[in-house]
């Protein structure tokens, strides 16, 4: 690639978000993935326990969740589980707003109680009576999705560049200079637009393309896989507390369980801490009569959140060419299919289809904090 090769749309970031908006608009632009890391999707993406969950990030959520569940189901991407938010008695009122916001919003939810819970979750201690049943709750196969936007993103002509970590950005007439350094060696490009996409560094991107940050806040997540007595069923639905402190669902006979932390960080390679697990296996033995018999794996993963805990997709109100896809914190995984559709349409200029037209793209704008 010579230096001046020019690309119609350069998108810094290649795990799930910048993979999916780079198969969106590829059929459409010539497209630049960018990428710092070996591997696409080396940090957030590769380390996502991922659900399709109708009621995870809230109610102004729901319509990007609820426009990529049946993409998400067309592509073979999801598995049945269920999900179960699980309460004590101080937890009745929350739980019973809890269902009726997302029923008025068009979730699949129901109120059930102690009986209930105790044919679904084997073992549940006797103060936990009463919960919030989601029976479309699906795992997505994250994996696989993120290759299918890579594999459909290539066949399209976008190009992918690895170890690429961006040292250089400049506003050159009516384009972007692009200039990166890394284990492959320099490079460099040229693109009429520029997609910031690069999750926990979104904000120092901008600051390299001189628009102001947004406040983009990597939070920590932890979780662990545990052996337990009894081995946990694999028809056992994700489990969440009403307190989020906790949540927990079966994985080929073991136990994944998290402490539903966020813990705020720096843009890096995160890693658990010792305590955050203690208190996840703690939380969890409050609330289930497991035994645990071994610890065997741990991980973390950043999650990105806007100011508000909205995404941010949309053009900067200040610096030509330069759009913001970012801030998807826990729901980038099942938002990924809408959120990339509509803001590939608002990229190419492209009208609105049956995935995106009830989607309200200026509540993601991030044109909302500007002032």
């Amino acid at each position: 690639m010579t230096a001046h090769e020019l690309f119609d749309i350069a998108i810094v970031g290649a795990g799930m978000a910048g993979s999916s908006l780079a198969a969106e608009c590829a059929p459409h632009a010539r497209v630049l993935l960018i990428e710092a890391e070996d591997t696409p999707g080396y940090h957030t993406t590769g380390r996502s326990a991922a659900f399709w969950h109708e009621t995870i990030g809230g109610p102004q959520i729901y319509p990007l969740t609820a426009a990529s569940g049946p993409w998400l189901a067309e592509h073979g991407f999801l598995s049945p589980r269920g999900g179960l938010h699980i309460g004590r008695e101080d937890h009745r009122a929350t739980a019973e707003a809890f269902v009726a916001e997302f029923l008025a919003a068009g979730a699949r939810i129901e109120l059930i109680g102690r009986r209930q819970l105790e044919q679904i979750v084997p073992g549940l201690r006797p103060n936990w009576i009463v919960g919030a049943w989601e029976p479309e709750c699906a795992d997505i196969d994250v994996a696989a999705m993120h290759q299918h936007y890579l594999a459909a993103a290539r066949k399209a002509g976008s190009v992918l560049r690895v170890r690429a970590r961006l040292d250089g950005v400049e506003r050159t007439g009516a384009d972007w200079t692009l200039s990166w350094s890394g284990a492959a060696g320099p490079g460099a490009a040229r693109a009429a637009l520029l997609v910031n996409a690069a999750g926990a560094w979104v904000d120092g991107v901008a600051q390299l393309a001189g628009a102001a940050p947004l406040g983009i806040q990597p939070l920590r997540r932890s979780m662990v896989q545990l052996r337990v007595d009894p081995v946990p069923p694999e028809a056992l639905p994700l489990t969440l507390s009403f307190d989020e402190d906790f949540y927990f669902r079966p994985q080929g006979g073991r136990l994944w369980l998290s402490p539903h932390d966020e813990t705020p960080d720096v843009a890096r390679d995160a890693a658990p801490e010792e305590l955050d697990i203690a208190m996840a296996i703690d939380r969890m033995e409050q609330a289930v009569d497991w035994k645990v018999l071994g610890l065997e794996r741990r991980w973390a993963g950043l999650r990105s959140f806007s100011p508000d805990r909205l995404p941010v997709f949309g053009f900067d109100p200040a610096r030509d060419g330069l759009f913001w896809f970012a801030g998807q914190g826990g729901f980038g995984i099942q938002t990924a299919p809408a959120a990339a559709r509509l803001s590939a349409q608002q990229l190419l200029g492209l009208p609105r289809d049956a995935m995106t037209e009830s989607i309200d793209a200026a509540s993601y704008s991030p044109a909302r904090f500007a002032a």
